[in-house]
């Protein structure tokens, strides 16, 4: 099934000539590019720089996008400037990917290439995605999703070609770590920024810290909440989360689960 697909995708690629793609560094969008350089297109791969950005996924794309001999570039972006995106309503992601696709479309239009597109999958037509109307807006093409791949194929088809991105956590634009409402600042995503990497140091890989004004809220999978309540590692959660600045510091003892902030009527779910 894999190979008729990775067969149909390979010829969407080869039809359109030349793309440049929106290029997160994650699971999907760099298999995208690794079936992108396969094809032998003319490409260009471009990350979206900002304060957004969760610690050390800049240096993970580049690295990925080097292993592949992929052209990439990084461009600065101006969330923060935007204040439809501060005031964080559900329609945050649309305003972010507005900025992103008609910067690369620009992009696009002055050095040559066909299209834009980006990494999205069959999984993401699944609920309300602000994100993906922005693509819609901006003619941004989605050749994973037109060949049918679905989040677990594309991890299978990580590992067999060797992309040490196969099992990389899913990693969303910071601002997703604020409950809707909440004003989104700089320095806010900085101390999440700055909770989550300490948390990784422990040997947590998959978390979230929910920033719930002066209260951090830990969520991490079932498996690794003892491990968190240790109390010489829960010590040093909170000793070094409460000198970022937090009041208080809890666990969800629910464990992680993708979209646990809840969908808001009409409104896309925090990741």
């Amino acid at each position: 099934m894999e190979k008729r697909k990775l067969d149909r995708l390979s010829g969407i690629l080869r039809d359109m000539g030349s793309a440049v793609l929106a290029y997160s560094g994650g699971v999907d969008s760099s298999f995208l590019l690794k079936v992108i350089k396969l094809a032998g297109i003319k490409s260009l791969a471009v990350t979206g720089d900002s304060e957004t950005m969760p610690f050390d996924d800049l240096r993970d794309a580049a690295t990925v996008a080097s292993g592949c001999g992929m052209d990439h570039r990084v461009i600065m972006t101006d969330e923060l400037k935007n204040e439809d995106f501060l005031r964080n309503t559900p329609m945050r992601c649309f305003h972010c990917k507005d900025m992103l696709f008609g910067r690369l479309k620009a992009i696009a239009l002055m050095e040559g290439y066909n299209f834009v597109i980006d990494g999205s999958t069959t999984d993401d037509t699944e609920d309300f995605r602000p994100g993906r109307d922005a693509g819609i807006r901006h003619g941004v093409r989605s050749p994973l999703q037109e060949a049918g791949f679905t989040k677990q194929e594309i991890r299978k088809e990580s590992k067999r070609m060797g992309l040490p991105t196969w099992d990389k956590p899913s990693s969303p634009c910071l601002g997703s770590r604020f409950p809707y409402g909440v004003r989104i600042t700089a320095g806010a995503l900085r101390r999440v920024s700055q909770a989550e990497r300490f948390l990784k140091t422990l040997g947590l890989r998959e978390l979230r810290v929910r920033h719930l004004g002066d209260e951090a809220r830990i969520e991490i999978p079932e498996k690794d909440i003892a491990r968190a309540l240790d109390p010489e590692v829960r010590g040093s959660i909170v000793r070094e989360l409460k000198s970022l600045g937090y009041r208080f510091v809890s666990l969800d003892l629910e464990g992680f689960r993708s979209g646990k902030m809840g969908v808001p009527a009409g409104g896309d779910k925090n990741i």
